[in-house]
C-alpha cells in the first residue's frame, strides 16, 4: 500500500514540476533558460526507488509530458526513460549521500539527455547544428539544475531515504528464499 501512495505521489510531484515548468520558471530563467526538473525527477526516481522504477515511471511520465508539449512523440519519453535508468545505474556506482556526486549526477544526466534531444530534433525537425550555441543552452541549463540541486538536497535526501527505505526493505521471510 505505502509503495502505490509514493508512486501517486511522485505523479503528484510531477504534476507540480509541470505548474512551475510552465510558470515559475518562465519568470525566473537565466538568460532565457530554464531548468529541466523533469530530468531530475526520473534521475532521482532511478536512485531512489530502483532502475526498473525508473525507467517505467520516467518513460510514463515522458510519455506524458510528449502528449502535453513536445513536437515529436517520443523524444521525451525516452530521455525521462534514460534518466530513470541512469539513475539506478549511478545508485549501482556511486553514493547518493555526497552532495558533490549528486551534482555531478545531476550534471551528466541533464547534458546527456539534452544531447539526445538535440540530436532527435537535428534529425526529424532538421534543426539547424549550432554547436556553440547548444553548448551555451546545455551548460546554463546543467548549472540551474546543480543550482537546485544544492538548494533542495535536505529536503531530497529526507523524502528519498524514506521513499529507499519503503521499496527496497525485505521481509524476513523473502530475504532467506
Amino acid at each position: 500500500m505505502k509503495k502505490i501512495l509514493i508512486i501517486i505521489g511522485v505523479f503528484i510531484s510531477f504534476i507540480l514540476i509541470y505548474f512551475l515548468q510552465i510558470n515559475f520558471f518562465n519568470w525566473y530563467n537565466i538568460a532565457g533558460i530554464q531548468p529541466n526538473l523533469f530530468i531530475v525527477l526520473a534521475l532521482f526516481i532511478g536512485l531512489y526507488i530502483g532502475k526498473n522504477y525508473g525507467l517505467v515511471i520516467g518513460m510514463i511520465l515522458g510519455l506524458l509530458l510528449d502528449l502535453f508539449m513536445s513536437k515529436i512523440i517520443g523524444t521525451n519519453f525516452l530521455i525521462m526513460g534514460l534518466s530513470g535508468l541512469l539513475g539506478g545505474i549511478y545508485n549501482k556506482n556511486f553514493s547518493k549521500e555526497r552532495l558533490i556526486t549528486l551534482m555531478l549526477m545531476v550534471a551528466g544526466t541533464t547534458i546527456l539527455c539534452e544531447t539526445v534531444v538535440y540530436m532527435i530534433q537535428i534529425i526529424f525537425l532538421k534543426v539547424e547544428v549550432s554547436i556553440l550555441q547548444y553548448i551555451y543552452i546545455v551548460f546554463i541549463e546543467a548549472i540551474y539544475n546543480v543550482i537546485l540541486i544544492i538548494i533542495l538536497n535536505p529536503v531530497i535526501q529526507k523524502i528519498g531515504n524514506s521513499i529507499e527505505e519503503n521499496f527496497k526493505k525485505e521481509t524476513t521471510f523473502s530475504k532467506y528464499l
